[in-house]
């Protein structure tokens, strides 16, 4: 009984490894009828009989066949290709294709339609043209017949070439295996007029047939000069749009910047000791910057000194935050608009506005407020940013960009020459923005310390992959002549970043206050032996060093201003020297400290708000010519698989 549930498991087990052998979906035959006209256009019927289970072929089968081939540069050129007809099974067969990189994919079949198991015959049929190879000494078919990018086993694969009316072929060659393999596991055999190609094994996934043909010179039109004209710019038009991109965003660049974003004529700048018209410590920074740098919490932070120093707040410098306090002080009509925002804060929170991690959203709202406030009566007023101009000239740039793509030969070589110096100019972008903030950000003295380690550690790392990018790219071009085109987009690059920070352009006005504000940043920076040899400049006191300590802020010198006041305080009488100011509550000063501490907390106050925010919320060749032939190599090949 043991012996024959034993020979049932034997028998049982055979039939399923025999069922299994049987469902394989594998190409039993592939066929390729090539016709060769003296003009050089190849009729091709490929003839494909498939093995259906349902597995990976359901629908159909799609068979992707490249468009472009590898010259004798090394640069790619594209052919000429027309699908004529696609069949299953002797009848025409719904199809559908879509571009792919090099090449084109043709679908058979039909979404909702589903295959029954068992062998269907697929035929396509097209015509493409510059195939031939012209030699000084014989004119060449060289061709991939199945392509090595198969998904599936074929079982045999044979070929029929058919060369023009008295043409006879010189010489044969055929070549089997993967891509690049120089096996001749396949026979070569003139049968009368054709010439007929077999393999001699099985073709596993990823190899294919490739065969060649050699034919007297002469036996093929070569193109005419017309031709060869249309080709050139068609196998040259990635590095044509490039070039042309360049020209066009450097001219439309250039003209807008002349048009919108040359600077005023500026005037001879004069050491000065107060600021032009009048204007409030915010203001000059955001005219100074540009607009505002750091979200505007230095600018801010200056509002909140100047409104303490005129008396309408106090400021109480705790270990952890920062205290704004309203004072009885009656409000004048005429506060600056930053200033009267930042009151209305104070005052919205009961009188007292403290910053620090716990009330960030009230200290989010009044940072956002105080912006808003500025930015309406504000822009435009003393600086054009002309971003439209920018958005335009990077628009424009887009488009040659894509048509690279589009309209130019798409190959991992064009690429990677046309994606990786913009990739690389973005990132470089983003570094230089975020190290600029790094070093704009008056934090203590461990973090700015902590800052530069940062910058360096990341700065080494992204010099030297910049550097491992523009080597493999200029290495890339140079191997496979695209140095154009990757002049032409380095030059599309490099126009856009030069020209995003050239466009933006001070009015007439904020021409006339910058000059006013660089006099003043002198002044603030000046040695105290220059300044006092200036004619009618006020002399030092506690009440002239806190009228300006809220402008060095908004410009970042208040360390050079607070160190003028400490040495005049070191020489002052006692009186002057125990000053305590009325709008600060913090540390007491020791003697000649007065200048160093107050502008130490001067300049952290930006720090202080920023930190206090709330965390962002989370969120989800030749055959015969050219070293030899390859599987693979030559015209035609690609792959295919089912769907």
């Amino acid at each position: 009984m043991k012996r024959f549930f034993a020979a049932l498991g034997l028998i049982c087990l055979f039939l399923t490894m025999a069922g299994g052998a049987r469902a394989d979906e594998v190409f039993t035959s592939y066929h390729s009828a090539i016709e060769v006209a003296k003009s050089g256009v190849l009729t091709v019927t490929e003839t494909i009989t498939a093995n259906v289970e349902g597995n990976q072929i359901r629908r159909g089968i799609y068979r992707d066949f490249p468009l472009t081939f590898t010259d004798s540069l090394g640069r790619a050129a594209k052919v000429d290709f027309k699908l004529i007809s696609v069949e299953r099974d002797g009848n025409d067969e719904p199809y559908r294709t879509e571009g792919i990189a090099g090449g084109i994919r043709i679908y058979t079949g039909d979404q909702d339609v589903f295959l029954s198991r068992g062998e269907h015959v697929f035929q396509f049929t097209y015509e493409t043209a510059r195939q031939i190879r012209f030699f000084p000494d014989h004119d060449e078919l060289y061709w991939n017949v199945t392509g090595t990018q198969w998904a599936f086993p074929i079982e045999e694969a044979s070929a029929t070439v058919t060369l023009p009316e008295g043409v006879k072929a010189q010489a044969l060659d055929v070549f089997t295996g993967g891509q690049g393999a120089t096996d001749k596991n396949a026979r070569a055999v003139e049968d009368g007029d054709s010439l007929v190609f077999t393999t001699t094994r099985r073709l596993q996934p990823n190899e294919g047939l490739t065969i060649a043909v050699s034919m007297p010179k002469g036996s093929i039109d070569p193109p005419s000069a017309s031709q060869e004209r249309l080709w050139w710019f068609y196998d040259h038009l990635p590095p044509i749009l490039a070039i042309a991109g360049f020209v066009i965003a450097a001219l439309y660049y250039s003209r807008m910047w002349l048009k919108v974003g040359r600077d005023p004529a500026r005037g001879v700048i004069v050491p000065r000791w107060d600021a032009p018209d009048g204007i409030s410590p915010a203001l000059v920074n955001y005219i100074d910057n540009k607009g505002f740098s750091g979200q505007g919490w230095t600018a801010l932070s200056a509002a909140a000194l100047n409104l303490a120093v005129d008396g309408y707040v106090v400021l109480a410098d705790l270990k952890h935050s920062l205290i704004i306090t309203r004072t009885p002080k009656t409000k004048p009509a005429s506060l600056p608009t930053g200033e009267a925002s930042l009151l209305a804060a104070v005052q919205r929170n009961g009188g007292k506005l403290a910053i620090d991690k716990d009330n960030g959203p009230a200290v989010q709202k009044a940072g956002a407020d105080f912006r808003s406030a500025m930015e309406r009566e504000h822009r435009n007023k003393y600086y054009h940013a002309n971003t439209a101009y920018v958005v335009g000239g990077i628009a424009l740039s887009l488009v040659f960009l894509l048509a690279i793509f589009v309209f130019g030969l798409l190959n991992e070589t064009t690429v990677l020459i046309v994606l990786l110096p913009v990739f690389a100019s973005v990132i470089i972008t983003i570094f230089a923005v975020v190290l600029g903030r790094l070093f704009m950000r008056k934090g203590s003295l461990f973090a700015r310390i902590g800052a530069i380690i940062v910058v360096a550690f990341f700065g080494f790392f992204i010099a030297a992959a910049a550097f491992s990018i523009l080597t493999l790219v200029v290495t890339t071009a140079l191997s496979t002549h695209q140095v154009p085109l990757l002049i032409g987009v380095g030059g599309i690059v490099l126009v856009n970043m030069l020209f995003f920070h050239l466009m933006g352009a001070p009015t007439p006005l904020g021409s006339k206050m910058m000059d006013g504000i660089d006099g003043l940043r002198q002044y603030l920076t000046l040695a105290e032996k220059e300044r006092m040899n200036m004619a009618g400049a006020p002399e030092m006191s506690p009440q002239h060093f806190e009228k300006l300590l809220p402008y060095a802020v908004a410009l970042g010198v208040e360390k050079p201003w607070s160190q003028t006041f400490d040495r005049w305080l070191l020489l002052a009488a006692a009186g002057a020297a125990a000053y305590q100011p009325a709008w600060y509550h913090g540390n007491s000063f020791a003697a000649g400290s007065f200048g160093d501490r107050m502008g130490g907390f001067a300049g952290s106050m930006a720090s202080t708000m920023s930190s206090s925010l709330p965390p962002p919320p989370s969120s989800s060749s030749s055959g015969f010519s050219s070293g030899g032939g390859f599987s693979g190599g030559g015209g035609g090949g690609g792959g295919g698989g089912g769907w």
